[in-house]
């Protein structure tokens, strides 16, 4: 599992922190969004027709979010 793409959110939007891409076993999927929630942080995939368009486990999640926020650390190095 890797992220083949990262876009952080602007400030001052919703409780959107990124928006990535990431490539999977033999699949790849595109726009997740990392978000903070009451719950802490967790990852979505995009909608279609009203509905979610994919949902993960929680070993899933926690994976994409660990990806995530890694990310989100190598990025704020390189702008600092």
């Amino acid at each position: 599992m890797q992220i083949i793409s990262f876009r952080p959110a602007p400030p001052g939007g919703d409780k959107t922190i990124a928006r990535f891409d990431v490539q999977l076993d033999g699949m790849r999927l595109y726009n997740l969004s990392l978000k903070r929630t009451g719950a802490g942080l967790r990852v979505f995939a995009p909608s279609a027709f009203g509905c979610a368009a994919a949902t993960f486990s929680h070993e899933t999640a926690a994976a994409l979010i660990a990806l995530a926020t890694g990310e989100i650390d190598r990025h704020e190095q390189r702008t600092s």
